[in-house]
């Protein structure tokens, strides 16, 4: 467990949200209490989220993250790119910036992660982070930013109970770094998932808040998106559910793993 992970047990996710539909949605998380807010350049929402967080009058109490997409990893292009970001969202600096995908030949860890200790420098960003990392790549990329004297803090990965990420588990496992899980209801598909529909009738909740209860008992925080006000508030009511150990040993149980997000060309040989 890491200290991401120790202050924030949820998080707000806005892929796929636009417009005001973003806006709007950003907005009522932040007034139903989410507290740690996830964008990506690829997402093209940051000028979006940035004007929720705005309206909010909060940024002093929120914890941002974004991401550097795969044809912006050169050194100069991650500076820039960033900067480019700040503008989008309205602020002065970040609190988690992203390599979204550790994606050739743009990726390359010593040029790519020498930008993003120099961001940390600068002030501009607080925390460097991985997403779609494999452990291998996790290790290469914690030897580079050693060298330069700063650490990772977080690695972001597709994770629900339908892809359980035992060896990511593991291998973070007494690391000082947090698992932070997208996609945690598997596209709605774990809604249906039988073993969730027992768990959240045994609770009277919703199969969405038995996903990311899960999650959380295993340590990661989870970090869903949703446009509609009532999924937003039951979501969040996920970090008031204590599952027994009858219940995550049930889920634990689910053996049919099915990656969603695997981008030919782009992701990594898991």
């Amino acid at each position: 467990m890491g200290t991401l992970s120790r202050t924030y047990r949820l998080g707000f996710g806005t892929w796929m949200l636009t417009g005001t539909t973003c806006t709007e949605a950003v907005a009522k998380a932040i007034e139903t209490g989410y507290r740690f807010i996830d964008t990506a350049q690829y997402y093209e929402n940051e000028k979006e989220v940035g004007a929720a967080i705005a309206a909010s009058g909060m940024r002093d109490d929120l914890f941002v993250a974004t991401k550097v997409w795969v044809d912006r990893l050169g050194y100069k292009d991650v500076l820039k790119s960033t900067n480019v970001s700040l503008k989008k969202l309205g602020l002065k600096s970040v609190d988690l910036l992203y390599v979204h995908w550790p994606s050739p030949p743009n990726y390359k860890p010593e040029e790519t992660l020498r930008a993003f200790c120099e961001l940390v420098d600068l002030e501009l960003v607080r925390n460097i982070g991985v997403s779609n990392f494999t452990p291998a790549l996790i290790d290469e990329a914690i030897a580079v930013c050693e060298g330069y004297g700063k650490a990772i803090m977080a690695v972001q990965v597709e994770h629900h109970p339908l892809l359980q990420q035992r060896e990511m588990r593991e291998y973070l496992n007494g690391k000082d770094m947090d698992l932070v899980a997208y996609s945690p209801l598997a596209r709605r598909r774990a809604l249906d998932v039988p073993e969730l529909v027992q768990v959240a009738e045994k609770h009277g909740v919703s199969t969405g808040q038995v996903s990311l209860a899960w999650i959380i008992a295993h340590g990661a925080i989870p970090i869903p998106k949703s446009a509609k006000p009532e999924h937003i508030e039951d979501n969040f009511k996920a970090q008031d559910l204590a599952l027994d150990a009858d219940d995550i040993a049930l889920i634990d149980s689910i053996g049919n793993e099915r990656r969603i997000i695997d981008p030919e060309g782009i992701a990594p040989e898991w």
